[in-house]
């Protein structure tokens, strides 16, 4: 089929009877992971329900302010593609040290530091680009495809914690919104096809109610109208609680490349520019310092929005946008958003199996580019196995300290991140490769 500009153009403007359904897509997609960092955090805090609903809400605003800024840059800060915010998971390990000595004020005041470095990070991202082939970002991307997948499997299953965690009831729930996945985008054309995701979710949604999966209670408890009031709790500044958060900063801006590769990979078939890295990195981190004024955790781009991106191929910014204007509305009114935050955890796991996985897959696309054959094989096979590994058992660093165990003993993709960069530049260049690359260019 060929593509419409309208749609899979960055720049398209899709009427809103496509625009609205596809953007809400994104929404739904990246929403229980936009709150559910405040929402654990909240608890180890012990706060009250009252300041737990704020924080989500604050959540939602901010992510809906900030997915702007990416989408329609303000001077050389945005990435200028359909990148959505949202708070991160990556950094609530760190966070959850931090508030033990400092509360929510120290995280705060270490958030809004380590923003502006990151800022900084992306202003000399282009130097840097050497560091960043192909084999390196698309290593990166598929360390956090193959990170999300537990993660997605745990929401199919109804959520940790969930009292039926893996009954069949559960595990029925995910496989019709796979199933519905599937159908629309396989056998399907048009809108039904490129809505896929967002109709799974909806059928799912609706198939949770009368199976007693859903409690609208908070839905009618929730407030019609508040604004988030910014720094509500305060900030404070302590060196070793910035140093901490820094270092998750580069890791995130690792991240972040790696995203945006998936995206343009994904979603265009081609690299990122150093534009589109640079500006994309500074929107990230000024996200995360807007994200401590009005109360919430670091932001960064949300990868299960590059798996729809991926899946769908739609490029339009317009479409996200409507999913932006929808959280900060959301955040407004937070009715709305107890509307979608009610979601059963395993509604939302048969689509993120999907989502995380076309991640991985965009790994793979940018990994093949070059031959997969000496140098480049070493530097995905050693980050791998270290840092997927090491991700998969963080028992085997029981022994490192405490900082350096939340660094390095999380999701993996630090580790992955870390040694494809170091591989990268002190392995020499495999001359049998280049020559082969060589001929087959030639021929």
């Amino acid at each position: 089929m060929e593509k419409s500009n309208d749609i899979y153009n960055i720049d398209g403007v899709p009427p809103l009877k496509t625009a609205i359904p596809l953007g809400l897509q994104h929404v739904l997609a990246m929403f229980t992971g936009n709150v559910a960092p405040l929402i654990i955090l909240a608890n180890v805090l012990g706060l009250p329900v009252a300041e737990r609903s704020f924080l989500i809400q604050a959540a939602m605003f901010v992510a809906g302010l900030t997915t702007l800024i990416q989408l329609y840059p303000i001077g050389p800060i945005g990435a200028r593609l359909p990148i959505v915010q949202g708070t991160s998971f990556g950094f609530l390990p760190t966070c959850i040290a931090i508030s033990a000595k400092y509360g929510l004020a120290g995280i705060l005041g270490a958030t809004f530091i380590g923003g502006f470095f990151e800022m900084g990070l992306g202003v000399f991202l282009k130097p840097l680009r050497k560091y960043f082939p192909p084999v390196v970002t698309g290593t990166v991307l598929l360390s956090i495809g193959l990170s999300l997948l537990p993660t997605g499997i745990k929401y199919f299953a109804g959520g940790v914690g969930a009292a039926d965690f893996g009954s069949l009831s559960n595990l029925l729930l995910g496989t019709i919104v796979l199933v519905t996945i599937l159908f629309f985008k396989q056998f399907t054309k048009g809108i039904t096809s490129m809505s896929s995701i967002l109709i799974g979710l909806f059928v799912g949604y609706l198939v949770a109610i009368p199976m007693g999966k859903i409690d609208f209670s908070a839905v009618g408890s929730a407030a019609w109208f508040a604004f988030p009031t910014p720094l509500k709790f305060g900030m404070t500044f302590h060196l070793d609680a910035i140093i901490a958060m820094l270092l998750m900063y580069i890791v995130t801006a690792v991240e972040t490349v790696g995203d945006i590769s998936g995206i343009t990979m994904g979603g265009d078939n081609r690299e990122a520019t150093d534009r589109e890295l640079s500006g994309g990195v500074m929107a990230d981190g000024l996200a995360s310092s807007i994200a401590a004024v009005f109360n919430v955790l670091p932001n960064t781009s949300y990868s299960q929005n590059v798996g729809i991106v991926t899946l769908t191929g739609i490029m339009s910014r317009f479409v996200v946008a409507m999913g932006a204007l929808f959280l900060i509305l959301a955040g407004l009114f937070p009715k709305v958003g107890a509307i979608v935050a009610v979601m059963p955890s395993s509604v939302l796991g048969g689509a993120a199996i999907v989502m995380f996985s076309m991640i991985a897959i965009s790994g793979i696309n940018l990994i093949t580019k070059d031959a997969l054959k000496g140098k480049n094989s070493i530097v995905v096979a050693v980050a791998l196995g270290l840092g997927f590994g090491l991700g998969s058992v963080p028992e085997a660093l029981v022994n490192l300290p405490e900082t350096l165990k939340l660094i390095f003993g999380g999701s993996g993709i630090v580790v992955t991140g870390l040694i494809a960069i170091f591989l990268n530049i002190i392995l020499p260049e495999d001359d049998g490769v280049k020559s082969e690359t060589l001929q087959e260019n030639a021929a």
